[in-house]
């Protein structure tokens, strides 16, 4: 695996590729990584014919009381698993590469971002917007890969590229869970044993929503009132938010009757703040949204 620093030498290599008429795959990362980012990766690696990654902890989408100090790094272990994970070439750039003296532009999608997770953390996804939006004009792949564990992101990125006209195929994949339901997390090394056990309640409350739906259940504050004290009989649990919205524009719905409907999560448990989300899908209706197409 080729690694690089600087967006000179990546664009050099990507168009040594390009004149060969090769395929490339882009999966941006924060590192810390785990089996769920090793998933975006093979899913990259079985369609395009190289895979770029990126580790770059983007200092513009943490807030002034949240973890960017604390985040954790671990550069060689990080490497080895998106090496093995079929990764051809890691970009890795200094904060200076990515946000240069004078550096003024920023990429703001306002209202997909104003709701859920861009309510708690003011200014988030405009930092999450700019970074990717830099990030695929660098490398311009074919196709890049994103989490649906992290959805509004993911709903954010398709409607840049859309909005922007980027080339680029936005791929969603599933989020990649634990055993017992958990989704992975770099956070989640953030858990004690006992909070990491007391962190399932999230999983539990999906299984829970997905049973109630499945029941012909519709009633949207009916049902979020009950997860809401499900989470909250966790002793080391606090919600953030229990909301449930239409998966494309994030408004609150009114009946979970013949509709797909986000469910999405954020508690903290203890000090560490986790979030996690399902679709539901009323009796009859598609259990998954419709695929995007390029920008």
């Amino acid at each position: 695996m080729r690694t690089f620093r600087q967006v000179g030498p990546l664009r050099a290599y990507l168009r040594g590729l390009r004149a060969e008429g090769k395929t490339v795959g882009f999966v941006p990362t924060m590192g810390a990584l785990h089996e769920g980012h090793a998933s975006l990766f093979r899913r990259a690696d079985s369609d395009c014919d190289y895979v770029v990654a990126s580790i770059f902890v983007n200092p513009k989408q943490f807030g002034p009381n949240e973890d960017f100090a604390a985040y954790p790094r671990d550069a060689p272990r990080d490497l080895r698993i998106a090496s093995d994970s079929g990764v051809d070439a890691m970009f890795q750039p200094e904060v200076d590469e990515i946000y240069p003296s004078g550096f003024q532009t920023v990429i703001d999608v306002p209202e997909l971002a104003g709701q859920l997770e861009g309510a708690h953390r003011p200014g988030h996804f405009r930092g999450v917007a700019t970074v990717v939006g830099k990030l695929l004009n660098i490398v311009c792949p074919d196709s890049a890969y994103f989490g649906q564990k992290d959805y509004q992101q993911l709903l954010i990125v398709e409607r840049l590229v859309r909005d922007l006209n980027m080339p680029t195929e936005i791929v969603a994949v599933p989020t990649a869970r634990a055993e017992d339901g958990l989704a992975l997390s770099s956070r989640n090394t953030y858990l004690s044993a006992s909070e990491r056990n007391a962190a399932t309640v999230l999983y539990r409350s999906i299984q829970r929503a997905q049973a109630y739906v499945a029941s012909g259940g519709a009633n949207p504050e009916d049902l979020r009132k009950e997860l809401e004290a499900m989470i909250a009989g966790e002793p080391s649990a606090v919600v953030d938010y229990v909301a449930l919205v239409d998966p494309e524009s994030l408004d609150t719905v009114e009946s979970l009757e013949q509709r797909l409907t986000l469910l999405a999560l954020a508690v903290r448990i203890g000090r560490t703040r986790l979030i996690d989300n399902a679709l539901l899908a009323s009796p009859g209706v598609p259990a998954a949204r419709s695929r995007r197409g390029r920008g």
